[in-house]
């Protein structure tokens, strides 16, 4: 640990993106916490954000307006974070508009982690962008002195367990579920068709696992009501609880599963950290060596999943044995 590290008495992290980013941001955000015992710690991110960053109980405060719209909301984030006057800056989302965040805090700018032109601990990288999440986190952190260094490769999973033990032993009772279940993620970015496999065979996969012993869970917010009624019209058994569970619910869902499967999205993410069985469908458009679990749960890869039969995932989960250790 740097003496600048030990001496920092106010952090801030900023972390935006999409839920299953932010799930494998956890094990660098417990990092931190770890370097910085005794600093208090504020996040910035998105309301969508608030209550799992809260559940963590890695941060000492936690702003949501970290995503900015227009002059008034950089005016008035831009003297909120010049007033609070931290000692050093971690910015794990790196994009194009947070490294520009930098520049509120002149002329007295704070220790900064990131790619921001004028970081202290700036991550310059060349390939930076073709790494692995868990790899391009870690390295990042471990430019500002803190961290365990680890091969590029070998980035550990982030821990969910404060996750599991948040949503509470009883969760899978508290949703009606009976054993042995298998979780069903049919959803996808507002922008990611390709990301998606098609829902017909999503709803005969469920016929399918059900017919095997297992009760299809779908998982998701509330725009996938619509999906999971069709995969329910094809498998009547099937639990829909869209709409019905916090993120910290998925992951205590995903660690009492008998198996999972989904696209590769938050929900799915968050299931395979958790610690789920299964599969992750991808296509080649996910960039899969960026983005893909590390983890027991499993990708399948394949070029456009609109061409990926129902025989080819539920062979593999075969080939695994996912289902009979399911049962």
């Amino acid at each position: 640990m740097t003496p600048q590290t030990q001496s920092a008495k106010r952090i801030l992290v900023i972390k935006l993106g999409a839920l299953g980013d932010f799930a494998q941001a956890f094990g660098v955000m417990a990092e931190i916490r770890a370097a910085h015992a005794g600093a208090e710690i504020t996040l910035l991110t998105t309301p969508p954000y608030e209550e799992v960053s809260r559940d963590s109980g890695l941060f000492d405060r936690i702003e949501t307006d970290g995503r900015l719209h227009g002059p008034c909301d950089y005016l008035r984030v831009f003297r909120r974070l010049r007033a609070y006057r931290y000692d050093r800056v971690y910015d794990l989302h790196t994009s194009s508009r947070t490294r520009w965040y930098l520049a509120f805090f002149w002329p007295r700018i704070p220790e900064w982690s990131g790619i921001s032109p004028g970081a202290s601990f700036r991550q310059t990288r060349p390939d930076r962008t073709r790494l692995h999440n868990l790899d391009r986190l870690w390295d990042q952190i471990n430019l500002a002195g803190i961290g365990r260094v680890y091969p590029i490769g070998q980035a550990p999973a982030p821990d969910l367990s404060w996750a599991i033990r948040a949503a509470g032993e009883d969760v899978v009772e508290r949703f009606g579920l009976k054993r042995p279940f298998a979780l069903l993620a049919p959803a996808a970015s507002v922008t990611g068709d390709a990301k998606r496999w098609p829902i017909e065979r999503y709803a005969d996969l469920a016929a399918w696992l059900t017919a095997r012993g297992l009760t299809p869970v779908v998982v998701g917010g509330r725009t996938e009501r619509d999906v999971a009624a069709v995969i329910k019209a094809k498998a009547p058994e099937t639990i829909d609880l869209t709409g019905q569970t916090r993120v910290v619910d998925l992951a205590g869902l995903a660690a009492q599963a008998g198996l999972m499967v989904g696209n590769d999205t938050g929900p799915t993410h968050w299931g395979a950290y958790a610690g789920a069985p299964g599969l992750m469908l991808m296509s080649v458009i996910s960039r899969v060596g960026h983005c893909e679990p590390r983890a027991r749960l499993r990708t399948l890869t394949v070029e456009d999943l609109k061409a990926l039969p129902v025989e080819a995932v539920t062979s593999a989960l075969e080939a695994e044995g996912l289902v009979e250790a399911a049962l």
